[in-house]
Order: structure tokens, then C-alpha cells, then sequence
């Protein structure tokens, strides 16, 4: 058993490495003028600790002439990069010693630098913490949280408190300069304890803030100064609902911007308040319908309809809670089982096809696996290393035929999104990868490459590839999966041991019209 006693002893010697004058090979250049602070590294501990500074690196190899490499950060301060690279080198962060803010900007470089095991960790230490502090300075959170997909954790939690408070955010200061994602995001919330015409002068102070030269009286408004606030709003329009505000206050508040307001809209409108009895039509004013968009159907043996409809959401990076906006057809393009072997057909099949998404049955559970890839497929078995760029691709699991039972987890290293090495519809570098099962010694060969040159800094990052059942695999067992987190957010699957496929399916989505 390993004695931990000695790890206080090595994280001093590793904090010890950094003030070292002699021995450092790296400097780093951190923030932008006139803040600009010089900062000597070690390149062999940054490349193993921040996957950013990894890539970073790799395309500023060390001179042979003994010149000093020398990388560039202009986006972090050097006060907030003097902690992080503190944590770098000791593996500690005491958060006590540090005020909120300076919390939230370590959040924001931890993400920049990929350092994906702080960012859950500082979320959830606000969270617990500071949640008083969050309530006093609510829109500087919740405009963090819709800076990047990766801080979910303090979006829910800002989500979920303004239900029983929107005032939080709509009476805020600085209200007006939140993002048109987060706007959506608060009128679409079913629970908002204020009117609906509130809601409305709320958009629209955000809308005509947008445009700072508008007035806040419409009646001297141009033709050209309508459109503008109808275009700054076309996206949060639809979500008001009009119907529920009375004869006056769409008489005062709504009437005066009926320009902004689309045509079909308006008339419906203006006869719901002539004739409450009135049937809008809904093919032309969906906005006043209960209707929410459903996918028909879905030919498939591994999902049902409501995973499709899941997966259609995150594809319009919408939450769970949130209402479908999109139709798309799932359209299946390839079907396999078990013993046949899926390389040559998938890539017969879906070479240059876009916006697929993929889905994998695991022998044997309830498990079922996937991902989604908005690019093309190509097939470059003879390159090493081929990787497609992509920002919009994720993975994700099911448990139990059960759609709340997921996990999602999106890219975050995009250069390594869509891996095009291996036999099948593979992600990152190890994220969510196939593989054909007489290629798996050269599979283990080289994941264990990997873990040897990790395990230089620690031990403990070995990982099990031990075959969860019989290793002697026949032809009735052509290809198999893995999945160790590396490349996306985080891992889909509770173990790291690779698995049979039972049957696999292949759809290409189409947006429906």
C-alpha cells in the first residue's frame, strides 16, 4: 500500500522547482501592456500539467542553440497566472487567502489553460461558499457562466435562482449588458415571479440599450431605428407571450412597438384583443400556440424518440429544460451488429458526411454511448496523428433507457475533437474511440506509451485496460470501444476498460424546414 507521508515532502521540492534560478528553460510572457510580468517555467512540467500550454509547446520545440522558449498569455493577468502556476507546480490552491473575484478570474484562466479538474472544483467551492455574494452580485456570476460551456455548474445554479427571484438579474445595474443567450435563457423560464408585460420592458430596455442611439420614446423613432431594435430582438420576440397581457397593457406597452413586431404576429394580435374568442392560426404565429416542436420518429433499435429529442437540444446547445426549437430528421444511414467489422462500410458510408450523430449499444448493460459530429468524416488510417477541428462536437451516455440518466460532455481540446486514426467513428484522443479488437495490442501498446511518460510525474495516473471479460476474441467479436477522458469535458462511462459492441447505429441529421 502506498504511504502517503512523503507527498507533503515532494510537493515542497516540486513548489522549490519553480523559484529555481538555474535549471529553468522556459519563459513565459504574461498579460498585455502596460500589466506585462515575465515568469520563468519548465517546459517538461507544463506539458504534462495544462494540455493548453501542451499544444502551446509542441509548436515551440526547445533550440538547439540554447536559446530560452518563450510563449506568450496575453489573456490572464500576472497576479491571477502567478497563482495558478503556483497550483501547476505544488498541486495546492488555498482559495481562503484569495477574495471572490480573484476566484472567478482563477476560473476564467483555469479554463483558458484547460486545467479541467479546477474548473468543477472552483465552481463548486462559489457555490457552497459564497452563495450570499452571488445573490448581492448576481449578473457578474451568471455572465461568467454563459462565457463558456464549461462553467454548467454555476449556470444551473444561477438558472435555478432566478426562478423565485428574476429581480436578481432583471433589476440589476449592469442588467443590460448581459448576453442575448442569458436573456433567452430568463424569459423562457417557466417560473419567473413577475408579469409578463415586466418581462416585456425588460427586453425591451435591453433591446434599445444595444442600440445607444435610440430614445426610450418610440414616437420619434425612424423607419431605420425600428428595424434596427426588430433585429437586435427578432430572437427573444417569439418567447413573450403577449396573449396574457390585458387589452391596456398591450394598448401602452406593445402597440407603440409594433413595428418591431412580426407582421403575421401582429394581426393575430390584434385580433386576439378585438375578439378574445380567436383561434390564432399556428401555422403562422407560433408564438401563440402551447405547441412545441416534436420529432415525428425515429428508425433506430438502440434509441427512442425522447433520446433523439435530447440529442437534437444539445446539438442547439439548449438545456434539458428547455423547449425544442428545432426539428430534425434522424436519418439512419448505417446499421451494423457485433460481428461485422465496421471500418471499411462506416467510411464507404459516411466519409464527407456532416452532422452525424452515432450511437453504440455496450454488450452486455444498459449502457449506451455516442457522439455527435458536425464536420465531415474522413478516413486517414495512414497518417499517425489526424485530427478535425471542431468547437460544436460532443459525446454523451444513456443508462437505463432512462434520458435523465445522461451524461454530457462536450469538446474542450477542439484541435483533437473528431479522431480520424482508428477504424470507426472515433472522438479525441481517447474520449470515445473504436477500435478493431485484433488491433488491440497495438491499442494497449499505446496507451501504455502514454502512461510511462505520465507516470515520470505521477504514479498514480495509471489507468486499467485489463479486459472486463475474456480476452481470446473470435470473429464473432470484430470491434470493440474505450473511453478515458482526455480531449472533452468529462468521461462518459464509469470505467476505463474497453467493451464489446453489441450493435451500432449511424443517423445523418437533417433540420427540418
Amino acid at each position: 500500500m502506498a504511504d502517503n507521508k512523503f507527498l507533503s515532502k515532494l510537493t515542497q521540492n516540486l513548489f522549490e522547482i519553480l523559484n529555481d534560478d538555474e535549471y529553468y528553460d522556459i519563459i513565459i510572457e504574461v498579460g498585455s501592456d502596460p500589466h506585462v510580468k515575465f515568469f520563468r517555467a519548465h517546459m517538461v512540467i507544463l506539458n504534462y500539467r495544462s494540455p493548453y500550454l501542451k499544444r502551446i509547446l509542441s509548436t515551440n520545440k526547445k533550440k538547439k542553440d540554447g536559446t530560452l522558449t518563450h510563449i506568450k498569455l496575453p489573456n490572464i493577468l500576472p497576479e491571477t497566472f502567478q497563482i495558478i502556476l503556483m497550483y501547476i507546480y505544488s498541486g495546492k490552491l488555498f482559495l481562503k487567502d484569495y477574495d471572490i473575484l480573484e476566484i472567478i478570474k482563477i476560473l476564467v484562466a483555469a479554463n483558458e489553460l484547460n486545467l479541467q479538474e479546477l474548473i468543477p472544483y472552483l465552481q463548486l467551492f462559489l457555490i457552497r461558499n459564497k452563495t450570499k455574494w452571488i445573490e448581492q452580485n448576481f449578473n457578474l456570476i451568471y455572465q461568467t457562466s454563459f462565457k463558456n460551456d464549461s462553467f454548467l455548474e454555476l449556470r444551473k445554479f444561477c438558472t435555478e435562482l432566478i426562478s423565485g427571484q428574476p429581480e436578481k438579474v432583471f433589476n440589476s445595474p449592469d442588467f443590460t449588458s448581459i448576453p442575448e443567450k442569458a436573456l433567452i435563457s430568463l424569459i423562457q423560464n417557466k417560473n419567473l415571479q413577475m408579469s409578463k408585460v415586466q418581462v416585456w420592458e425588460h427586453v425591451l430596455k435591453w433591446g434599445i440599450a444595444q442600440n445607444p442611439e435610440l430614445s426610450s420614446d418610440p414616437s420619434n423613432y425612424s423607419n431605420n431605428d425600428f428595424n434596427a431594435l426588430k433585429n437586435t430582438l427578432r430572437q427573444c420576440i417569439p418567447f413573450i407571450k403577449f396573449t396574457e397581457f390585458t387589452s391596456k397593457e398591450f394598448l401602452n406597452k406593445v402597440y407603440p412597438y409594433k413595428k418591431i413586431i412580426p407582421e403575421d404576429l401582429h394581426e393575430n394580435l390584434i385580433k386576439y384583443f378585438l375578439d378574445h374568442d380567436y383561434e390564432p392560426k399556428k401555422e403562422s404565429v407560433p408564438h401563440l400556440t402551447k405547441n412545441e416542436v416534436k420529432l415525428k420518429s425515429i428508425d433506430s433499435k438502440i434509441i427512442t424518440i425522447q433520446h433523439a429529442e435530447l440529442i437534437s437540444k444539445w446539438v442547439d446547445k439548449l438545456e434539458i429544460t428547455n423547449k425544442l426549437e428545432n426539428s430534425y430528421e434522424f436519418k439512419l444511414i448505417l446499421r451494423g451488429r457485433r460481428d461485422e467489422y465496421i471500418g471499411q462500410q462506416f467510411h464507404k458510408i459516411c466519409d464527407n458526411q456532416s452532422r452525424t450523430v452515432t450511437v453504440f449499444k455496450v454488450i452486455g448493460s444498459d449502457e449506451i454511448l455516442g457522439g455527435y459530429n458536425p464536420i465531415e468524416w474522413k478516413r486517414n488510417s495512414e497518417i499517425p496523428e489526424s485530427y478535425d477541428t471542431t468547437k460544436d462536437s460532443f459525446i454523451f451516455s444513456f443508462k437505463n433507457d432512462d434520458v435523465k440518466n445522461h451524461i454530457l460532455s462536450r469538446v474542450k481540446d477542439e484541435e483533437y475533437a473528431i479522431n480520424n486514426r482508428w477504424c470507426g467513428p472515433s472522438f479525441g484522443r481517447s474520449d470515445l474511440i473504436i477500435f478493431r479488437l485484433s488491433a488491440m495490442g497495438r491499442l494497449i501498446d499505446g496507451v501504455n506509451s502514454i502512461i510511462s511518460s505520465i507516470s515520470r510525474l505521477s504514479q498514480s495516473r495509471g489507468i486499467n485496460l485489463s479486459p472486463s471479460r475474456d480476452t481470446n476474441h473470435s470473429q464473432s467479436r470484430a470491434f470493440g470501444l474505450y473511453c478515458k477522458a482526455n480531449s472533452y469535458e468529462k468521461p462518459i462511462r464509469e470505467t476505463e476498460n474497453y467493451s464489446d459492441i453489441e450493435e451500432y447505429e449511424i443517423f445523418k441529421i437533417i433540420k427540418v424546414i
